[in-house]
């Protein structure tokens, strides 16, 4: 419905009420949609008209989306305040390792790497552009230190170093396209979740500090995971770019890992203390939909098929 709407201009577009309240909040429909609808504040589409960006018609539809996708995202979250035990918990790996990352370390194949590139393309294509939402609703300490790790994130003022670009040679080293959402029809819905999780909490204020909260979890979390990419991508002996976005991220994201704790979050709770709870709630939303896509992708190798909606 909404892919129709999009093709003519601007007009009331309506969803009935019993349709959304039976959509599956983290299915395919609902994550595609709530996509389709973000990207138009990103890079739009060939063929439909800027005037949709800011159509109440379709930010009405939007908001009805968010919220079935915020209440889902709550019903399975703990909660609380405790924000230094949630990042704390973060810095515990288990022992033996097990995960998705490590899965690919240790026993992924060639075929099962491509599929893992092709999910992550969604985001990657366009990585720390959600982030960017937040800036102007900061202030002080926490948007200095913010501004900073996206300046590293954005390739530090060189166009070939801005982490979406390495991700983009990534791909064409791969044998894949590199083209931005080329594999958005192939990927379930999973594979969505995380990316408008972060369009949802950069574009509205109210959610500052939950992206805030995702922001850190994902730079405490990537190091780690980074390193033993790199070590599978050599086991399989890739091409130089494809071990090349991640060996950035390992040194990277061990400095940003610090500044995001200390001045972005220290920072916030310092001007009010009354944001940990948000915070709290960005960084379980992202364990529990990084669980959610580990899960599937990890269920499906094990029984012998493909990841994606569409297999490559």
């Amino acid at each position: 419905m909404v892919v129709e709407a999009l093709r003519e201009p601007p007009h009331e577009v309506r969803m009935p009420g019993a349709e959304l309240r039976a959509a599956d909040p983290f299915g395919d429909d609902l994550q595609l949609a709530l996509h389709t609808c973000y990207e138009l504040h990103y890079r739009g589409f060939a063929g439909v008209t800027a005037d949709w960006e800011w159509e109440p018609a379709l930010l009405r539809l939007r908001a009805a989306l968010e919220k079935a996708f915020l209440a889902a995202i709550r019903e399975r979250v703990a909660g609380g305040d405790d924000v230094m035990g949630e990042l704390d918990a973060l810095l515990v790996e288990p022992v033996p390792g097990q995960g998705l990352s490590h899965f690919l370390n240790q026993e992924a194949e060639w075929w099962q790497m491509r599929e893992f590139f092709a999910h992550r393309s969604i985001y990657h294509l366009k990585e720390a552009d959600p982030h960017a939402w937040v800036i102007p609703r900061l202030s002080g300490r926490p948007k200095a230190a913010l501004v900073a790790v996206e300046f590293d994130e954005f390739g530090g003022g060189h166009a070939e170093r801005v982490h979406a670009r390495l991700f983009a040679d990534l791909l064409a080293a791969a044998g894949m396209s590199p083209d931005y959402l080329h594999y958005v029809e192939h990927v379930p819905a999973c594979a969505l979740a995380p990316v408008t999780m972060m369009s949802l909490f950069g574009l509205h204020r109210r959610w500052r500090a939950a992206l805030a909260g995702h922001f850190t979890a994902a730079e405490i979390t990537t190091g780690p995971s980074a390193q033993r990419m790199d070590d599978a991508l050599a086991r399989l002996d890739a091409q130089a770019p494809c071990r090349l976005f991640y060996t950035e991220h390992i040194e990277a994201d061990a400095v940003h890992e610090q500044v995001m704790r200390r001045d972005v979050v220290g920072g916030l709770l310092e001007q009010d203390r009354n944001l940990a709870g948000d915070i709290v709630f960005g960084i379980q939303a992202t364990d529990l939909l990084e669980r959610l896509f580990a899960e599937h992708l990890l269920g499906c190798w094990a029984a012998g098929r493909s990841s994606l909606r569409i297999p490559l």
